[in-house]
């Protein structure tokens, strides 16, 4: 049997490919950025043959470093940036238009409508989402309005859609020479078109987008032995490798954390943060600006849901000090930054680029630093930034608690800014609650590999994956129950002030 199992995390700012042995450790890893594209503010664009490429590079890369073969491989998974919405053409592989990512703004106007006749009531209902930028049905809608051919090309069957996952899939599995057009429910969970409880696209939900039905993908569970073909031989790994688990990037990350027990939770922290709640078999539906989505759906089993909170800008706004302002070179730095002062000088930075996302679902919000004086310095914006981060996930946990009535004991969190110390250590003192990472932190790739390798019986259940588990480091909060009611008061203070901002028609 082969010792290996691979995986594809196809992140917002990179593409990696990771291969983990039976006991969950890395055994090797290459990864590469893409190009953000920022055609007008509020756009955000990926070139997905840029992606395609990068992801062939990445795993010949990792392969070669490991030195392993095709047969090595029990199975191969995929996790993805979720709603970032390609659209190309069947015969010939090439996209239409860039992929408009999940950050994008441009269908602002479409989501605001959606709210204004009732639809927006029924998408809840249906597929657990608020209508929202975020999301891709409204991207689908804006290509298939905007961009020459595609309209004509849907309704012939010969346009086809898919979020990254289903790109590479099909890109792996041959293409344009039989490519496998598929997903799984959780990336299906994030289209504004997928019912929850059939796990199916919805014919009412397609027609508020004017979404032609044989666009899509069909979807399957997010792990099974005969899920998605093999890749074909003369793909980047040179050889036929099952694949076999399929999982949106957040849902990815909780099958990482080992959180399949209802009430368990973890937060990633990556280009934005995304807080997931496992809920089993109960869709919950949220009161409080969370979203419910599904958490993962392995083999023939029931589907197992979640309540999320998705918030937008998080580790972005520590590339923003790097890419716009300048004042650090790389991410690294922002926490020797930070830690030149002792606390934010009472400067706060409210990151909504995008908008503000869960539980406030503001598309008219935009970003603010406030509370500025000649005082301030770069030490205090770096610090602010890194509060912020902890902020935006107080307000989720928060949301949470009332939603689901769960208090959470311990947070477990994982994702590139983890690395970061400090703002670990904020995290905690601002939730109130310990802060749990474990030994291997990429758990998105790891998740991906969990669902790849249950498929084919290189593990045999989930009680396996949970004893791989190990924690690498804890952090507990020192902040008084004083100061962190005083730092989020003042927060809240800081989030109003981003409202109203942009006009909505």
């Amino acid at each position: 049997m082969a010792d290996f199992v691979g995986a594809v995390d196809q992140g917002t700012t990179s593409t990696r490919f990771m291969i983990f042995d039976h006991d969950g450790n890395e055994i090797a890893r290459h990864q590469l950025e893409h190009q953000q594209i920022l055609p007008q503010a509020g756009w955000v664009e990926h070139n997905p043959t840029e992606i395609w490429e990068r992801t062939r590079a990445v795993i010949e890369t990792a392969m070669n470093k490991a030195n392993l073969v095709a047969s090595d491989l029990a199975a191969l998974g995929i996790t993805n940036q979720r709603e970032t919405t390609v659209v190309w053409n069947r015969v010939t592989g090439r996209p239409y238009y860039n992929a408009i990512v999940w950050q994008d703004t441009r269908t602002d106007r479409i989501a605001s409508a959606l709210d204004q006749d009732g639809r927006g009531d029924v998408i809840r209902r249906k597929a657990g989402l608020p209508p929202a930028t975020y999301f891709s049905g409204g991207k689908i809608q804006w290509i298939l309005e905007n961009v020459d051919g595609v309209r004509a090309a849907a309704e012939a069957g010969d346009a086809l859609f898919g979020n990254t996952d289903t790109w590479l899939l099909w890109q792996l599995t041959g293409g344009p020479d039989g490519g496998v057009h598929v997903t799984d429910p959780t990336n299906a969970s994030r289209t504004m078109l997928m019912d929850l409880e059939t796990l199916d696209w919805d014919d009412e939900l397609l027609s508020f987008f004017g979404i032609p039905r044989r666009m899509l993908p069909a979807i399957r569970p997010s792990s099974h032995p005969e899920l998605y073909g093999v890749t074909r031989a003369g793909g980047p790994l040179g050889g036929e490798v099952p694949l076999s688990g399929d999982l949106g990037d957040q849902q990815a990350a909780t099958v990482g954390q080992v959180c399949f027990s209802p009430g368990e939770a973890k937060n990633t922290y990556g280009t934005g943060n995304f807080l997931l709640l496992n809920t089993g078999h109960e869709l919950v539906r949220s009161k409080h600006g969370l979203l419910t989505t599904v958490c993962y759906q392995f083999g023939n089993e029931k589907p197992v849901y979640a309540l999320e909170g998705s918030i937008a800008v998080t580790g972005s706004a520590v590339q923003w000090l790097r890419d716009q302002l300048g004042i650090i070179s790389g991410a690294e730095q922002s926490e020797a930054l930070a830690a030149q002062v002792d606390d934010n000088g009472g400067v706060y930075f409210v990151p909504a680029f995008s908008g503000l996302f869960a539980p406030y679902w503001r598309s008219d919000a935009r970003g603010a630093i406030v509370g500025l004086s000649r005082y301030n310095n770069n030490g205090h914006v770096a610090r602010a930034t890194l509060e912020s981060i902890c902020y935006q996930s107080r307000d989720v946990v928060e949301a949470m608690r009332q939603d689901s009535g769960v208090a959470l004991d311990v947070l477990r969190v994982d994702g590139g800014v983890t690395a970061n110390s400090l703002c670990m250590q904020m995290q905690a003192d601002i939730l109130g609650v310990p802060v749990s990472k474990p030994v291997v932190s990429e758990t998105t790739a790891l998740g991906a590999a969990y669902a790849a390798g249950l498929a084919v019986g290189f593990w045999q259940s989930t009680d396996e994956l949970k004893r791989n588990w190990n924690e690498a480091r804890r952090w507990y909060p020192e902040w008084s129950d004083a100061q962190r009611s005083r730092g989020y008061s003042s927060w809240k203070k800081a989030v109003s002030r981003t409202l109203d901002w942009v006009e909505l028609d």
